[in-house]
């Protein structure tokens, strides 16, 4: 980690990618991370010494989140994750191998002070916020949230000229947002899923991959991996974003878009090596993800 002037950065890197998380104090006690992670799953050891508050927003990609039960959840684009940085070590997951966000951390003790000393009568209390969000001590995963990305979109291209005092209204306003909150139920929230299926599921997927020219159905894959159907289709979409076929046309373009830039293969070729017989077919699934036709793709490249 490098530090100056209230900025510091942390690099990551691992045989399945690298990642960064770029720090800039806010007031004492408070910080802003960017993080940018391009990697299929990173290990923290990272264990709080004082009482936290974390607030992550996600911009892009999604992260697996391990709970108590030995079960599951996902935090998405758009989503906000609260937590006390309590269960935060261990093995962390990007079902995507992508994942870009901003995390707001308060060290209670040093930020009740800072921020009273800055605003007098701040109506924000923070050891309340956490314990309205926190309070089982798994995180607590907010999705469409009104108010929200008004919140974090400007912080993600803030001019550095102004970024201190900008990030400075930003965390109080959050912090007003946070205020005027309150949890879902828990059986209003996304669902999670148990270790057993996620498992199975990361291996369907695998298998999906491992040959993009083999078409199987969702019946053969869960019966293969002993899952009924719907419950495969649900817990697919849940990791990875998506329903299988729609994951498997999207990993079949990338492949092809790949092909087509570093080979001399005809068009029709990387469509077999991709599962499509016809050539008229992925031309038209291939302009329906990358926005335009095989050859346009290669020639302009």
């Amino acid at each position: 980690m490098t530090e100056r002037e209230g900025r510091g950065i942390i690099r990551v890197a691992n045989g399945t990618g690298e990642g960064t998380m770029s720090f800039y104090r806010v007031f004492p006690g408070v910080s802003i991370a960017y993080n940018d992670f391009r990697l299929d799953s990173y290990h923290s050891g990272f264990q709080v010494g004082a009482d936290m508050l974390c607030i992550d927003h996600c911009r892009e990609g999604r992260i697996e989140q391990p709970l108590s039960g030995g079960t599951y959840s996902y935090v998405a684009a758009g989503d906000l994750k609260i937590d006390d940085r309590t269960r935060h070590t261990g093995e962390f997951v990007l079902p995507r191998a992508h994942y870009r966000g901003i995390t707001v951390s308060f060290e209670l003790e040093h930020a009740e002070r800072s921020i009273a000393e800055a605003i007098e009568g701040f109506p924000v209390n923070l050891r309340a916020l956490r314990e309205r969000f926190c309070h089982d001590g798994d995180p607590l995963i907010m999705h469409d949230v009104p108010g929200v990305e008004h919140i974090f979109s400007e912080l993600y291209s803030v001019p550095e000229e102004i970024r201190e005092p900008y990030s400075k209204l930003k965390v109080l306003e959050l912090l007003l947002f946070l205020q005027v909150q309150e949890p879902a139920p828990a059986d209003a929230r996304r669902p999670y899923f148990y270790r057993s299926q996620v498992e199975k599921v990361k291996a369907a997927r695998g298998l999906m991959v491992a040959d993009l020219s083999v078409d199987r159905t969702i019946e053969e894959l869960a019966a293969h991996f002993d899952l009924p159907p719907t419950a495969f289709k649900s817990c697919f979409k849940g990791v990875y974003g998506m329903p299988p076929y729609a994951y498997l046309r999207s990993c079949r373009m990338e492949r092809a878009a790949q092909l087509l830039r570093d080979t001399d293969l005809r068009v029709a070729d990387i469509g077999l090596m991709v599962g499509y017989d016809s050539p008229s077919k992925f031309t038209a699934a291939f302009r329906d993800v990358l926005g335009s036709t095989p050859t346009a793709y290669r020639r302009e490249r």
